[in-house]
């Protein structure tokens, strides 16, 4: 996203719970110019815990009950960074993470939920499917289904923790699998339930009518409740409690109380005894009023509360309030959470019982209410307007208040700027940047980064041959350590489609003018993505020019080396009538990361594609080389048929290629059919006067994809045919998971184009 002013202020949101997608949505709705948000959370889709019963009874699909972060912070003009907090270091204001650099910030507010509590009872870690964290839940549950319905004969599940929560889920789970085993033929398998409590009766927070209603419901479906039962060992298929009882399980799911997570023992951020983070009426930490917490991780010190949705949704708005208020030096606004909230509470068939105070209610109005009033919610954060990627964010004045140095600073960014060299970014900047970075050393580079000059200087090897490649891209994602590990792969891809091993590189990087702290950490995060890149390719970065411009942009000028002659090197120009066309990963990121400037594209798909990207092709290469690879080309801006295209005229021959066979990203076919393409692409589609039968073709879910251009793709090979099974096996194995046969290498026919069947 273009904007016409600079970087003054970063907020960090740690988690995606629900009062951070209030904040997100809140900013979105109303932006702040100057002030960046980023979102890290290792999960792309959040839950909502209020429709989670329901999704696990069958009642609601998957992406109904998710709300999807990427697009959410797309639309909120925020950074999404896919990744784990660990840890905060405070003094230097940063977020230490699990496997990015660490994310600075300014103002930090922490979402995360909580974790289970099952340190304290031998044996739980290791055979109980904790429900918290609520984000890491589907996963269990889908495997928790699949261990049920992939056995045969009656099973049972223990459920402990008889709140709520854990009643709720019982009936729900019940309900689901009741329904999967009477559609097998199966009925007779339904599993035993047990519902587990060390306390003497159920849903403790609630009115006796309530209680009573679901031990009415749970006794007419045949759960068995063992109240005033704590359970002290868990053993795999056996609960064991007090006085010799103990229960059998042959699943054993945990709802019982939580606590904060581990990591946050180390930040020196004041706990309670469960762990939460202690936080005042502003929902600032006791510790420290630049950072905030909110949900469930929260313990609001003078207003307690129980852990419920209902107080971290109520909390997104006063959240985002005070967050702007931080920023600007402006007081904060105190919040005083409800007293009492009304519990819409799911029998698991489509029935519900509603809870508030002494009051109560009962039926399947009370569920169709509870369904309204959730999908309700969820269009919030699903129903978004369309972005205008094109459309650069207006100035417009703010009140972050800055000093001294910085106030000068950012006068300057936003001031007129040189040309030329003054558009360099500067020397401390750059110094600072780069020293934390840790390039790879090669005896064959004899003047590089460890000793800067004018000009970087290799040693070419006897016996080889220098091959030299380039590249250089505006970002499109906007994680700058993802951008920095896609364009390193992106000019990587060259110099292994050669076959030849990379040697050394230089950087070509434009950053948007802004405050220094604001230019080194980007500086940082981007390059240090690119030299992990470098490194593992055994690539070493030698130089290179950093300097000022409107995107952020990032390239590399790649020197490779390989055995002299000609015969060491894969060329585009080797096909041979009848070998096998092999591509080693799917294709689709055009479309999709068109679509994700849209907000049209699920953030699943961003994630898998980006996965791909940041697939190195090194080993792919290798095992092509190996299996006796006639010709080789990587797949970039010109999309498969271009690259096609280039192959065939070179090596004359013609190719045909089966459309269905072709190795596709998630959600590729979808945004195609919707019409959303790269801009690149309709300067593609003029190769379509390659095509045979293109008539055949055209309406085919795949066509467009030939035309689609790639970024950091697959490597398309020729390999004799006899060969390309092994070969696909072994690509496989290397972690190539897509790689596939998509055609074959014909003779030359009447005509020099290749020909592209539809079988």
């Amino acid at each position: 996203m273009q904007t016409a002013q600079p970087v003054l202020r970063d907020i960090v949101l740690v988690g995606g719970g629900h009062s951070h997608v209030g904040v997100l949505r809140r900013f979105g709705m109303r932006p702040m110019p100057g002030v960046r948000l980023t979102v890290i959370c290792r999960d792309t889709h959040t839950p909502y815990s209020g429709m989670l019963p329901g999704y696990v009874a069958g009642h609601y699909a998957y992406d109904e009950v998710h709300i999807d972060l990427r697009r959410l912070a797309g639309f909120a003009g925020a950074r999404f960074y896919s990744d784990e907090a660990i840890g905060i270091d405070r003094a230097a204001r940063k977020v230490l993470c699990r496997h990015r650099p660490p994310v600075a910030y300014d103002k930090l507010s922490i979402n995360i939920g909580s974790a289970p509590m099952l340190g304290n009872v031998p044996g739980a870690a290791e055979h109980a499917v904790p429900v918290k964290p609520i984000h890491a839940f589907n996963d269990r549950w889908l495997a928790l289904l699949d261990r049920v319905l992939g056995s045969r004969g009656a099973r049972s599940i223990g459920v402990v923790g008889a709140g709520a929560g854990g009643v709720e889920l019982t009936l729900a789970m019940q309900f689901r699998l009741h329904n999967e085993l009477r559609l097998l033929g199966r009925e007779s398998e339904a599993p035993k339930f047990h519902l587990i409590d060390a306390g003497n009766e159920i849903l403790p927070t609630h009115n006796a009518a309530v209680r009573a209603k679901f031990l009415r419901v749970l006794k007419e479906r045949g759960v068995e409740i063992h109240l005033n039962s704590p359970v002290q060992v868990v053993e795999a298929g056996r609960l064991h409690m007090p006085r010799g009882e103990s229960v059998d399980a042959d699943e054993i799911v945990w709802v019982t109380r939580a606590s904060g997570a581990d990591w946050l023992s180390g930040t020196g951020l004041a706990l309670d005894d469960a762990g939460f983070i202690r936080v005042t009426d502003t929902l600032q930490t006791e510790t420290d009023p630049d950072v905030f917490a909110a949900g469930d991780i929260a313990n609001m010190v003078d207003h307690p509360r129980e852990k419920a949705g209902v107080f971290a949704v109520r909390q997104g708005p006063p959240l985002a309030e005070n967050l702007r208020r931080a920023v600007e030096s402006r007081p904060l606004e105190p919040y005083r959470p409800q007293k009492g909230w009304l519990a819409l509470i799911s029998t698991g068939d489509k029935h519900a019982i509603a809870s508030r105070g002494a009051l109560h209610a009962e039926g399947d109005w009370v569920w169709a209410w509870k369904d309204w009033v959730d999908r309700r919610f969820m269009e919030k954060f699903t129903d978004l307007p369309a972005m205008d990627e094109s459309a650069p964010r207006p100035f417009a004045a703010t009140t972050v208040k800055l000093e001294g140095e910085e106030a000068a600073q950012a006068i300057s960014a936003i001031a007129m700027r040189c040309g030329g060299c003054g558009a360099k970014v500067g020397a401390s900047v750059l110094t600072r940047a780069l020293g934390g970075l840790n390039p790879i050393e090669r005896d064959d580079v004899l003047i590089g980064l460890k000793s800067p000059d004018d000009a970087a200087v290799m040693r070419v090897p006897p016996g080889k041959a220098l091959v030299h490649s380039v590249d250089f891209f505006r970002a499109f994602v906007d994680d700058p350590y993802v951008f920095g590990k896609v364009a390193a792969n992106h000019a990587l891809g060259d110099i292994f489609a050669m076959g030849a091993e990379a040697q050394s590189a230089t950087a070509v990087v434009t950053v948007p003018p802004g405050l220094e702290s604001k230019v080194e950490d980007v500086l940082t995060q981007m390059m240090t993505g690119a030299i992990e890149v470098l490194n593992e390719a055994g690539c070493a970065l030698v130089g290179g020019h950093t300097g000022e411009g409107a995107e952020l942009a990032l390239g590399f000028a790649v020197n490779g080396l390989i055995d002299e002659g000609l015969a060491a090197v894969m060329k585009k120009g080797g096909l041979q009538p009848g070998d096998a066309l092999i591509l080693t990963k799917p294709i689709g990121t055009g479309t999709l990361f068109a679509a994700h400037a849209k907000l049209k594209a699920r953030g699943r798909w961003i994630d898998a594609a980006l996965h791909s990207m940041c697939h190195s092709n090194r080993l792919g290469a290798r095992c092509l080389i190996d299996h006796g690879a006639s010709a080789c080309t990587d797949l970039t801006g010109f999309g498969l048929l271009g690259h096609l295209v280039e192959m065939t005229r070179a090596s004359g021959v013609d190719a045909e290629i089966d459309l269905s066979a072709l190795p596709v990203l998630e959600g590729a076919e979808e945004t195609v059919k919707a019409g959303i393409l790269s801009s690149l692409q309709p300067a593609n589609v003029r190769l379509r006067r390659a095509l045979r039968n293109q008539e055949a073709m055209v309406n085919h879910p795949r066509y467009a994809l030939v035309f689609d251009p790639q970024t950091a793709g697959g490597l398309l090979a020729g390999i004799p045919a006899s060969r390309a099974g092994e070969c696909i096996a072994e690509l496989r194995a290397l972690g190539y998971g897509r790689a596939a046969i998509i055609g074959r290498v014909l003779a030359q026919g009447d005509a020099l184009e290749p020909i592209v069947l539809n079988e």
